[in-house]
Parts: structure tokens; sequence; C-alpha cells
């Protein structure tokens, strides 16, 4: 839209030097006057705004645990005091929702706490962007209740998860504990994780639900490539934890986790870098990365593909005396690709402290624990203690919590949506954007039994848009098999991640100089969208 100059803008002046000009009067240096440039870039900054203001009002649903369970054992409260129970003190658990529900700084600081541990900044949730949807914009659905079947087979696959660390990803097909997993998993009501002809299979296990994650090595060739980094190149071995390195088995340790109490523990590292082999290593990847470093290295990678890669979209693709470069090449990828992930981190802390409060799988295994044991009851669903996971851990760790890849456990706000799985689902919807998403990857990949080594795979073609969707889910699930998250804040997460980005292009859209159609991809549903 076109802007038409008022009056009042046509006296605006310009120092130059210690002179002052009329605007109107300055000479051009392009196109429009100064004045005419300025008046443009106004306009397109308040249609956006506009865009944004008059999208449908998202209205919030919880699953009204936090009102059900007036203890609170359905919602998070890792940090503040607890009982023997693991249960949170009712007084620090109403001061904390005071804080939240009144955004006052000070009564953050009012808070009571268990022990050191702070909670990961909770007034994230009330901050502003000018660029994209608002945080509170974007609705999620509703997460599983405390009681649901959803939720019981969630927890049995995170068990399962941490009875199967180190188990490498190319046994599976042939692993006496994978193969249980699936059996188990299968028998659930409402498992959600992806099957073939019903039943989980050793193919299906632990896998996303994005078009490409069935497809290939269980890992994403992203974790795989070596990564062009400047003037040197990446070889993605990574510092990992020794097998068995298991944590918050103990109940009182666990107790003290709650408080926010450290146990002096720490992780037990191999000395020798491997690429990512099983879920240890992939658990202890997304221990230790950076907000965005998933796909600023997916970026690299693509960028080294050359401009075959690029999407169809690209105004540069065909021109014959010009290529991009701050618009539509690298510096503009990589902006988009960066700054896509605060945004999305502002999106999921407005729906994990202000909306959803949802617990984590640590403090449900205390509860799953206390009911076991008889110390009391919970409205847990029955299918949970049904399954295989339970006695398994018990046999072999002494009690019924959940053994975390972690010591310290999670992060110190509550699970839904993961963050992780937010940044990633941003940060690929921007690759897929640039990137032609049916591009067939060259060479690819897989590691042996050990992470030593990589052999070549080449059973089927992986493409660009499948190996992104592969790496949203490796990097979501990678929470999980550590005992951080749900299944469900992953798959939501990416989810909201992908409406965070389609926000931030939607605003830019008018901002390019070039004849562009728009940007267009697929969704991690599958479906085509074009901005």
């Amino acid at each position: 839209m076109k802007c038409k100059l008022s009056d009042k803008n046509k006296m605006c002046i310009q120092e130059a030097g210690n002179e002052s000009i009329p605007l109107a009067k300055l000479p051009y240096i392009n196109p429009l006057t100064l004045l005419q440039r300025r008046k443009e870039a106004y306009c397109i900054r308040r249609n956006a705004a506009a865009f944004q203001r008059n999208l449908p009002m998202s209205a919030h649903f919880t699953n009204n645990d936090e009102k059900i369970y007036l203890n609170k054992i359905a919602s998070y409260s890792k940090a503040l005091p607890h009982n023997n129970l693991g249960e949170v003190d009712l007084n620090a658990y109403r001061a904390w929702i005071k804080a939240l529900t009144t955004g006052t700084p000070r009564r953050f600081e009012a808070i009571p706490l268990g022990g050191t541990a702070k909670l990961s900044n909770p007034q994230a949730s009330y901050a502003y962007n000018l660029v994209g949807g608002d945080s509170h914009y974007f609705n999620m659905i509703t997460s599983p209740s405390f009681s649901s079947a959803e939720t019981a087979s969630e927890m049995a696959e995170n068990y399962w998860l941490a009875l199967t660390r180190d188990i490498p990803f190319c046994d599976y097909s042939t692993s006496p504990l994978i193969i249980a997993a699936t059996e188990d998993l299968s028998k659930f009501s409402d498992f959600r994780g992806p099957k073939h002809n019903g039943k989980v299979t050793t193919k299906t296990l632990f896998r996303g639900v994005t078009p490409g994650d069935l497809i290939g090595p269980y890992i994403s060739q992203f974790l795989y490539l070596n990564i062009p980094f400047g003037s040197r190149t990446i070889t993605q071995r990574y510092r990992t934890t020794l097998a068995k390195d298991n944590f918050m088995t103990d109940y009182p340790l666990w107790l003290l986790v709650q408080n926010g109490i450290s146990t002096k523990l720490s992780n037990n590292y191999d000395t020798l870098p491997r690429y990512i082999r099983n879920g240890r290593d992939l658990g202890e990847w997304v221990h230790q990365d950076f907000s965005f470093q998933s796909v600023l290295s997916a970026c690299l990678i693509l960028m080294s593909f050359g401009k075959d890669a690029l999407a169809q979209e690209n105004p540069y693709l065909n021109s014959k005396t010009q290529s991009g470069f701050v618009t539509f090449g690298s510096a503009h990828i990589l902006d988009l690709v960066t700054q896509a992930a605060r945004k999305a981190l502002e999106a999921a802390w407005f729906q994990k402290f202000i909306v959803f409060r949802r617990l984590r799988p640590e403090e449900f295994g205390g509860r799953v624990h206390n009911c076991i044991t008889g110390a009391t009851k919970y409205a847990i669903n029955p299918e949970l203690f049904s399954s295989k996971a339970l006695s398994r851990t018990f046999s072999k760790f002494g009690t019924y919590l959940l053994p975390m890849a972690y010591p310290e456990g999670c992060p110190t706000h509550p699970a839904y949506p993961a963050g992780h799985a937010t940044i990633v689902g941003a940060g690929v919807t921007m690759l897929k954007a640039f990137f032609k998403e049916d591009f067939v990857i060259p060479n690819p990949v897989s590691t042996n039994s050990d992470g030593t080594s990589l052999v070549s795979y080449c059973s089927k073609f992986l493409t660009i848009g499948g190996e992104l969707n592969k790496l949203a889910s490796n990097i979501s699930l990678g929470r999980d098999t550590a005992g951080v998250h749900w299944r469900s804040d992953g798959i939501e997460g990416l989810k909201l991640g992908e409406a965070v980005a389609i926000g931030i292009l939607q605003d830019y859209k008018e901002c390019f100089n070039e004849t562009f159609a728009g940007f267009s991809f697929k969704k991690f549903d599958g479906t085509t969208i074009t901005i």
C-alpha cells in the first residue's frame, strides 16, 4: 500500500551539517525523495502492525488441572518448597501465581524458593516484539490432562526412552529391549507416536510425526554432515556422557532437586567425541547446545549445496546480472533463522508460565513412585501401571522415579510447550521458506554403532524438507530422551514455532524491492502455505 504525503510531513526538516534544509528541497538519491522514503517506511511498519492487530482474537484454554487438584500435584512447581511427598507448599504456590497473574516485578522478587535454584525468566512471558505476531496472540491446543490416557502413554514412553538410552539407533531392529518397548506402547489406547498398521514398530519407535520422519536413519543429516564455518569445517563429533550415567533414581535426591537444592552430582563424560549414535548422545547434544545451534548448523550446510538448493521463488535464482546477499542471500537467511529463535521463545514462555504451567515428567515420576509404594493416591490413569516399563525401572533402579540424563533434572520452567521444539520449529520453517524442499541431499550418511565413524546411506533418497522435519523432531525428542519433556510438548511446540516464523515472514513480505511472488513451503502437517 502506497502512502500519501500530508502537508504536515512536507514541512519536516533535516539537519545537513549546520544547516536546516526543508526535506522537500533535498535532492533525489533514489526513486523517492527522503521525505517520500520516510513516509513509505512508516506506512510499511504501520500496515504490518495493523495486519497483526486485525487478526482474529485468540482464546487460551487449559485442561483445568490447576483447579481440579487443589494440592497442585498436576502443575509445575519445581524450585518452590515441597513436603516429603514432593507436593508444593501452597503459600509459595499462591505467591508464584500472584506474580504471574499480575506481572508486577516486585512480586516476582517475593516468590518463596525451596533452595538456591532460581525460576527461569518468568517475566519474559510479558515481553513485546516489533516484528511478527505478539507472543500472546498465538494459541495452542490444551495440554493433555494429568489423569488422561495420553499422559499415561507419554510417561510410559519416557520410561522406555530412559531404559533404552544406550542402545544404538542402528541396532533397534534386533534389540530385545527395543522390541519390548514397541509391544508395550502399542497397548496404550491413546499413544500418539507414529505407528505402522496400528502398531508401534522398531522403525517408528521414538520418531516424530512429520513428513520425512520415518525415512532413512533416525538422526537427521543436518546432525551428521560437516558444517562449513567460515574458514574452517566443523566435524559433528560431540562430547557425550558414559553409558548408565543416570540420575534422580534415589528418592531423597529427587526431593532435593524438586526443592531447587543441588545434589552436587555431575555427568561422567566420555573421553572420545562421537557422532550421535543413541538416545544418550542425542540427549546430551540438546543439553549443551545454544538456542539456535541446530538450525544455524543446518543453514550453513544448506548454503554449501549451492544455488540449486534454493527455493524456486528466490528472485535471484535466474538473474543474469545479480545474486542475492543482503536480501534473498546468506545474510538474509542467517538473520531470519537466528532472530526467529528468541521470538519463538517469547511465545513459548507465555504459554508455559501464563497459560498451562504443565508439570514435568520428573515431577510426574514422583507421583507414580508415591502411588505404587502406597505413600499416597493420585488420579493417574491405570493404563500406566500396566506398563512393563515400570517394573523394569524398579528392577534396575529400586524406585519408580523417572531416570534422568541430567543431574539437575529439568530446567526451572514449566513443560508445555518445549522451548527447544519451539525454537527449532521456527528455524526450520525459515529454512523451508528459502530452500527447495524436494532437493535430494548428496552423499547421505549414518553412523556406526559406536559413533566413531560415518557410513554411507543409500537405501532411499533423503530430501531437504524431510531431513529438516526430522531435525526438528530429533531436537524435540532428544529432550524427551533426557527425561525433561513430554512428546506433546514437542509436537505442539514445533507448531507454535512454525506459527511464529510465519508471522515474521508476513511482516517482512512488503519490505523487498525485488519482483517476488512470496514464500511457499510445506508446514509440519504436510499442507502448503504461500506468504
